[in-house]
């Protein structure tokens, strides 16, 4: 293990002592998966402490009604290196993840699934490959062990799709196995159902992202909670993801040129209907043209006003938070000399 990010020291069987800032903070959300835990926080330990990486383990318990949250509270009371999170209900992979996050005190953040699919073992991989100077690192599934037809097949219809819209194509969007520099999770607000959209959030944010093939294995224990239930919120999502991409810091842009474009057919149609009445004597009253004409001019009206106030509020969102509309990778400033 290597590298400028990342270096080599001792870890104590159990993680750290307080006040230390460990290498990696791994980050598990967790919805009733009480039989896969004991052998996953065995696994994690058991490959960074061989590793040589300080880390710590941060298990976000969403509303389990299994055990999961009494486990983990459990182990958290005898481990130094589990930090157990219990949310009040289930919010979802999203939140889950975006508390994980939060408590994380890692120079880097590793996320994997509770399920035991992932495989801790490809963590240091990930890591070294995050120290090449890369700021997200996506695992690819590259031989999945999953049903082709309700998992498979929809996985790589969204994985194309999201590619496509988002400018971010990899082969794997759905895998959790991901490695993140800190600093730029902490650029990026998660809401919703976002945390499928990761790598094109960070994307936005200026990251530079790579993906490498990792394991995955045919699930042990419990049931999925993925199904082809999600595909609706999963296009609401992309939706949400392009325009953010696009248009967050210039909403005008799409609304004004829209209600622009409308505002003018309208004129245009009114003004020949306006020549057929005033020029030509013909009955206009009647004419679907006339209907298209005012739903037209007053769509165009309320776009334009649309874009108005998407401008506004995204000021608003940009200077109450004290958020730039950039991103700075580095400072490179001269040597001053004392004479």
């Amino acid at each position: 293990m290597n590298t400028s990010l990342f270096s080599a020291s001792s870890a104590a069987r159990h993680g750290l002592s307080a006040g230390v800032i460990p290498e990696v903070s791994v980050v598990i959300p967790i919805c009733d998966e009480v039989e896969s835990l004991p052998h996953l926080l065995e696994a994690i330990a058991t490959t960074l402490t061989s590793s040589q990486l300080s880390y710590e383990i941060i298990c976000v318990d969403d509303g389990s009604k299994d055990g999961s949250a009494e486990y983990l509270k459990e182990q958290a009371n005898i481990r130094s290196d589990l930090k157990a999170v219990l949310l009040r209900r289930n919010y979802g992979q999203t939140a889950a993840m975006a508390a994980g996050f939060n408590y994380a005190r890692g120079k880097a953040i590793v996320t994997l699934d509770a399920d035991l699919q992932n495989d801790p073992a490809d963590i240091p991989r990930l890591l070294a490959k995050l120290a090449e100077g890369y700021d997200l690192v996506s695992g690819w599934r590259k031989h999945r062990k999953d049903a082709a037809i309700t998992r498979l097949l929809p996985s790589k219809i969204a994985n194309w799709l999201i590619g496509r819209v988002t400018g971010v194509e990899l082969h794997d969007y759905g895998c959790s196995l991901k490695a993140y520099r800190t600093e730029l999770v902490a650029d990026m607000n998660l809401y919703g159902e976002l945390h499928r959209f990761l790598p094109a959030l960070a994307y936005i944010e200026g990251a530079r992202i790579t993906e490498m093939p990792v394991g995955h294995h045919a699930r042990r224990y419990g049931r999925s909670k993925y199904g082809l239930g999600r595909t609706f919120r999963v296009l609401m999502d992309l939706l949400t993801i392009w325009f953010m991409k696009t248009f967050l810091t210039r909403p005008m842009h799409v609304f004004g040129l829209l209600g622009l474009l409308s505002m003018l057919l309208g004129i245009l149609l009114g003004g020949y209907l306006t020549f057929l009445k005033l020029g030509l004597g013909q009955v206009i009253g009647n004419r679907p043209l006339l209907i298209l004409a005012v739903v037209l001019l007053l769509t165009g009206i309320q776009l334009f006003s649309v874009g108005l106030l998407a401008e506004l509020l995204m000021r608003t969102y940009h200077e109450s938070q004290g958020r730039p509309i950039y991103r700075v990778r580095e400072v490179v400033e001269p040597i001053v000399k004392n004479s």
